[in-house]
Formats: C-alpha cells, structure tokens, sequence
C-alpha cells in the first residue's frame, strides 16, 4: 500500500465473480483527503461492485485495501461505519413510520435495548445536523411525509453525525431540483474543507465536470483510465465509458410534423396547482417540457393521463374535446404515460419483461378472461428485439436488469397499447450514457413514425438535444414556448426562474 498521510482509501487489484461471471478484474481506485473522485461508467462496468466491497456488503475473492493507510483484511458493514465509511444512495434507506430524529438518532446512538431514551435530545441533535446542510426540516415530520429530495438531505445528515470520513454518493442528485443541487454542493464543499474524501457516482457529465477533482472510468469490470478532472474532454470521457465513439448522443433529425395530436386550453387543476395551461403537439414533434423540479411538470402530466382530472380546461384529442377522467380512458384515447419513478410505477421489478410489457394491454394477450402466456411471451419477444432490450429472456424479472433496460420495458409496456400521444416524464433518468443515446435514439424512431412525443426532462442538453419546440413551466403554468431554432439554455433558465404575475 502507499504510505500517504492524505490517502484515505486505497484499493488494488480488486477481482470479483458471482456464479461464474466476472464482475471486477483487478481494479484499483484510491481516496484522498479533501477531493472528490468521481467513478463513471456505464450500468454493468462494476461500479455497484466496487461499493459494495468498500462498504463491506461483498467480499472481493482478490485484491487489498487499506482505509487511511491501514490494510483492512476483513471488512463488513459494521466494520465499514467503524472505519468512517458513509454510503448515500438513489433510494435513502430510511424507516419511512419513524420520524427524522428516530431515523439520525437509530445511526448515530449506541447502547442497548434498556437504555434511556432522551427525546428532546434526539430532536435537537437532528435540527443540529440538519441546520448544518442548510436544510430547515422538522425532526419531527414523519419520513413517510418526506420528499425524495428531503430524504436524501436526512441521508447526508446521517453521515455527517457519524463524523464520515469517507463518503459515498450514488446518484444523489437524480430527484434534486437545480436549488438543491447546489445546496448539496456547498455541503459537499464543507466536507472537503474538513478533510472528507468523497467517491461520486452519477451519469450527469455536466456534474461530474463541475465538481470533481479527479475521474476513474471503469468499462466491463476493469479500470480503464483515472484523469484528473480538468484534463479530459466530455467527448473522450463518453468514449472511455462506451469503448466507442458516440457520434450523437442526441441523434434529432428533422421529421415533416402532422395534425395537432394533443392540445390544451387553460387547462386547470386547483389541488396540484396547475392552471391556465395552453400548449399543443402534433404527431411527428417532440415537445419538450422544461422547468424547475415543482413548476407543474408531472402533475400536468397527470392531468392529461386521467390521475388527476382537470377542474376546468378544454382537453382536445385529434381534434375532439375529451375529459378524460382515468388512465383507462387515456389509454382508449390513445394517450400513453411512462412516469419519472420507474420503479414504483414504471414496471413491477418482481414480475417477468413479458408480464411488465403486456400489463397496459392485457386485453390484445387474453382470451376468454385468461392470459394467453404464449401469445404475451411472444409479444414481448417482438419488444425485446424492437427495442434492443438486453435480457437473458422475456421470463427474466425486471428487477435484474440495468436501469437503461427497465425503462425500455416501461416503455414496451405504453407502445404495447399502440399510442399516438406518448408522455416521457424523465425518460433517461438514471441511466448510463450509451443506455441514454439507444432512449434518444428510440424517441426518434417513434416521432417518424408519427407519434406525438411530449418529453419531461431536468437535464438541459437533452431539452434541447432532443426537443422541436420546448414548453418551459413555473409556477403550475406554461411561462413561454421556444422554437428549437431559439432555445438556449439561458433563454430556458430566464422562464423557469420567472416570478409569478
């Protein structure tokens, strides 16, 4: 091991198999005092691999590590907290019937069963932490209550009551507002200013140029390159990750546009603070529908799949007024919907590709009332090929796919009901940069074809990558309608950002 006072991991060599596969080869990764090394690469490379070991989840078959220049011959999660090893995930592991105190107080107290519990002072401990992010949430509020944004912040509190040297965030900004992302980089700051390291995984390029010092790519299970973070281009960066060139990761070519597919009229919905919305797409387009996290964006999209009918407002369907008041009449429409949280509503982990992908439509797989299993696995077949999804059959739980791969059944399940109107909310959300080209890709196909595409989307490259008109929302309502030809980020920014009249 290297003798580096700053170093505060170090792993060499590590290798990993499960059933036979090789899910590490030799990898090495180090930590150093008060930086951030981002760990890239796409879903499969061996990233989640690598984490586990660290936080003592898995045990490598070969390979050392040292944890502040000490070598760590055995390691498991109670080890690995012992050690100052804090891991924050995509999904908070959190109690979701205990309050936020209960939950910071369960990973920082120690003691048994009988001892006595100071209430006043768990509260307080919790408002401590939590005041020292920035974040003004009531240790008293139920996590159930919570946002995924606010549980991520309790996450983040955790840590840093167990005086975490080492930190790991996974993804931790894929549900965060543009506000909330920089709140956690001022915390991420502070952390490093107190000699923390911190290992950030995310497929946000943009993010990991903005605040990582050094990056490590790892490509089908084995280190590929560690650069310092201003010496590698976007560009060189994808193709390290992919092990090819990408010649667009938004590949938009021009399509002759159609009739009006879907319009709104002052379109309203008091409860989730939508209101006087107006915007159209034809068949052919691609809307982009823009915004900060709050301004309306689900919940209208919610409102025209029939989850949460409008109060008033004209809904016109190929050129037919339509209330639609349920998801089965959105569906009859010809209205198709692949939500944000795919997986809690996107697809059903525990059930096969074949059964997620006929679920909107089990009307075209059924006779006489029962599932013809045959014609849905052969359905699902055409989808899988269709769509490149990469399973080793249709009988395979979603749950053991790449993320990438679970939105493309998501998405099987909507095309499996032959939509003319298909809403995307954050439709590449998660998943790796080749995983998000082959997405893109497939929205094109769609939009030749004829579909009108209304596309939700955070990151701004793929607004503006992907869309023919972008509809930018704040506030509940449409604030300004850019043609592709116009839009830039700024222009975007200034709607988003706009107060309300």
């Amino acid at each position: 091991m290297t003798d580096s006072p700053s170093l505060l991991l170090e792993a060499r060599g590590i290798s990993k198999s499960f059933a036979g596969v090789r899910a590490l080869r030799g990898v090495s990764f180090d930590l150093r005092a008060g930086e951030v090394h981002a760990l890239v690469g796409e879903n499969g490379a061996g990233k989640s691999t690598l984490i586990k070991i660290i936080t003592g989840a898995e045990q490598a078959d070969s390979g050392t590590l040292a944890i502040a220049g000490q070598a760590v011959t055995h390691i498991d999660p109670h080890t690995s907290r012992a050690l100052g090893i804090a891991a924050i995930y995509q999904q908070p592991a959190l109690f979701p019937h205990l309050t936020v105190a209960e939950n910071i107080a369960l990973s920082l107290e120690r003691g048994g069963p009988w001892r006595r519990l100071r209430w006043k002072a768990r509260r307080q401990r919790a408002a401590e932490l939590l005041g020292r992010i920035g974040a003004s949430i009531d240790p008293g509020r139920l996590v159930e209550s919570l946002s995924m944004p606010e549980q991520q912040v309790v996450e983040i509190a955790k840590a840093i009551g167990a005086d975490a040297r080492i930190l790991i965030m996974d993804e931790p900004t894929a549900s965060l507002s543009e506000r909330e992302v920089e709140r956690l980089f001022s915390v991420m700051a502070r952390l490093r200013q107190d000699g923390a390291g911190i290992i950030y995984i995310s497929h946000r390029l943009e993010e990991i140029a903005a605040i990582a010092d050094r990056i490590t790519v790892l490509r089908d299970g084995e280190t590929v390159a560690t650069r310092e973070a201003g010496t590698v281009e976007r560009g060189e960066l994808i193709r390290l990750m992919v092990g090819r060139e990408l010649a667009a990761v938004f590949p938009k070519r021009r399509v002759d546009l159609g009739d009006v597919a879907l319009e709104v009229r002052r379109l309203s919905h008091r409860r989730s603070g939508i209101h006087d919305v107006s915007l159209s797409v034809r068949r052919g387009e691609i809307l982009g529908l823009a915004g900060l996290v709050g301004s309306g964006r689900t919940q209208l999209a919610e409102i025209l799949f029939g989850l949460s009918p409008a109060d008033s407002g004209e809904i016109v369907v190929h050129g037919q007024a339509v209330h639609i008041t349920s998801p089965a009449q959105a569906i009859r429409l010809g209205i198709g919907y692949v939500p944000e949280d795919r997986r809690q509503h996107g697809v059903v982990l525990e059930m096969s590709v074949a059964a997620n992908a006929s679920m909107a439509s089990l009307g075209a797989v059924s006779r006489r009332g029962l599932i013809d299993r045959r014609t849905e696995r052969t359905t699902a077949g055409r989808y899988v090929e269709q769509l490149s999804i990469k399973t080793p059959s249709v009988d395979t739980e979603v749950g053991a796919l790449s993320g990438g791969n679970q939105q493309k059944v998501a998405l099987a399940r909507w095309l499996s009901t032959g939509p003319t109107v298909l809403i995307l909310d954050e439709p590449t959300q998660g998943v790796d940069v080749g995983s998000k080209a082959e997405i893109h890709g497939l929205m094109q196909d769609l939009a030749e074809r004829g579909l009108a595409i209304v596309m939700i989307s955070s990151e701004l490259p793929e607004i503006l990558g992907m869309s023919d008109r972008i509809a930018v929302m704040h506030g509940g309502t449409v604030r300004g309608v850019l043609a592709r030809e116009e839009a830039t980020p700024a222009k975007i920014l200034a709607l988003a950002l706009k107060t309300a009249d």
